[in-house]
């Protein structure tokens, strides 16, 4: 109902700042941009992305689970196998019934579905792995994360392309909300470091092409030329607050409101002054039952494109008057596509706990049109006891979650 605070219990993480919570965290906080040559890219006009380093997915989840799967799911496996941890559950005697899995994907696995393409074009059938579609559709990752770890109550994935994240922690906080679940597991993954996925935001002018590539995403920057591809994984564990200190579960923070809403403006453009992007974060807030200046912090969408971060800046501006600190981690670990809203959600609880805002990479010149307070150079500590992440994707996507301290 309405005004219910849903616990965060649990996190995980894998993003190009770290494997695990704590390491992820410590990267963000240096503030420096992580982009880089990737092999996988070598030839195309943007040859570099924001890659998890030193993950090896044979180590983490084993070689035989691990060739099954592809890397959207390998990533967000192995966040969910932390974020139940983290949570202190036990996939063996929790009431597997009432566990619900709710995740974010923005897209199919290009990269299988290339080399099944080709195969195809070539008239090699024979010798197409009967695996290319189970392994590469968006649903097996929420699939294979109740396989994993034993949950059968609610399955499935949500898809606002770079909103999916932040859409299926609203929708998995709605289920606990209405008693359909008593633990629900969501979050999102994504991995857009793909040929196809390069050549074709590339050809859409949303990549940008700056040199050297640790300076090319720049939110909120007058010289900003578009995104950077990134790759990573959050799982949140969400349970209703009188359950978890019924169970004396450490709370990280509370989800406290969700708002959503539909630019119906362009397929793939903002609307200029972010009306929808308003419309949902007035929801959040509505929902939570906290007014504009209760917010200690913004966790910007911020794609470093130049109609994005103007039309957010714009909303944030007659939202909250006088916005509090914003930051952007797409500045430091690129765009992570569909994961994009889970992983900053996971940074805005973070930041929550810790106190600090982390800063924004590559800010050299605030544009004149944006009108915000920006962290940069170094995190910011506050004492904050609210904060708000936002996201936003092709189709007017827009979502925004508000999470308070415990």
């Amino acid at each position: 109902m309405p005004g219910t605070d849903i616990a965060v219990t649990g996190l995980g993480l894998i993003t190009p700042a770290g494997t695990g919570v704590e390491a992820s965290w410590r990267g963000l906080l240096r503030g420096r941009s992580l982009a880089a040559p990737d092999p996988l890219l070598t030839g195309l006009p943007v040859d570099f992305s924001c890659a998890v380093p030193d993950f090896d997915a044979d180590a983490v989840l084993g070689r035989r689970l691990s060739w099954r799967l592809d890397r959207f799911v390998h990533l967000g496996l192995a966040a969910a196998r932390q974020a139940v941890a983290d949570a202190g559950l036990d996939p063996d005697t929790w009431p597997s019934q009432r566990v619900a899995v709710v995740l974010g994907v923005g897209s199919n696995s290009l990269e299988r579905y290339e080399t099944a393409f080709r195969l195809l074009r070539e008239d090699r059938i024979e010798d197409a792995s009967p695996l290319s579609l189970p392994r590469s559709v968006p649903n097996m990752l929420a699939g294979e994360v109740g396989l994993d770890l034993g949950a059968r109550g609610p399955n499935f994935t949500t898809n606002s392309a770079c909103a999916s994240g932040a859409t299926a922690i609203g929708v998995a906080r709605d289920l606990l909300r209405a008693g359909v679940c008593d633990i629900a597991i969501t979050g999102g993954s994504e991995s857009g470091r793909a040929r196809g996925a390069a050549a074709f935001f590339g050809r859409m002018g949303a990549l940008s092409q700056r040199r050297p590539p640790r300076t090319a995403s720049r939110p909120f920057d007058a010289d900003r030329s578009g995104f950077v591809l990134g790759e990573g994984a959050a799982v949140l564990v969400l349970e209703r607050a009188a359950d978890a200190a019924q169970r004396r579960a450490p709370v990280r923070a509370y989800l406290s409101g969700y708002g959503a809403s539909a630019d119906a403006y362009h397929f793939t453009s903002p609307h200029p002054q972010g009306l929808g992007a308003e419309a949902a974060m007035l929801t959040a807030l509505a929902d939570a039952g906290l007014e504009p200046d209760d917010i200690g912090h913004i966790n910007a969408h911020g794609t470093s494109t130049v109609h994005n971060d103007v039309a957010e800046s714009r909303a944030l501006r007659r939202v909250f008057r006088e916005p509090p600190p914003v930051t952007a981690n797409k500045s430091v670990i690129g765009h992570t596509l569909g994961a994009a809203g889970a992983i900053e959600a996971a940074y805005t609880v973070l930041t929550l706990q810790h106190r600090t805002i982390p800063p924004t990479a590559n800010l050299d010149k605030l544009d004149p049109e944006i009108d915000l307070d920006i962290v940069s150079g170094d995190p910011r500590p506050s004492s904050l006891n609210a904060a708000m992440s936002t996201s936003f994707g092709f189709g007017g996507q827009n979502a925004a979650l508000l999470f308070r301290s415990p």
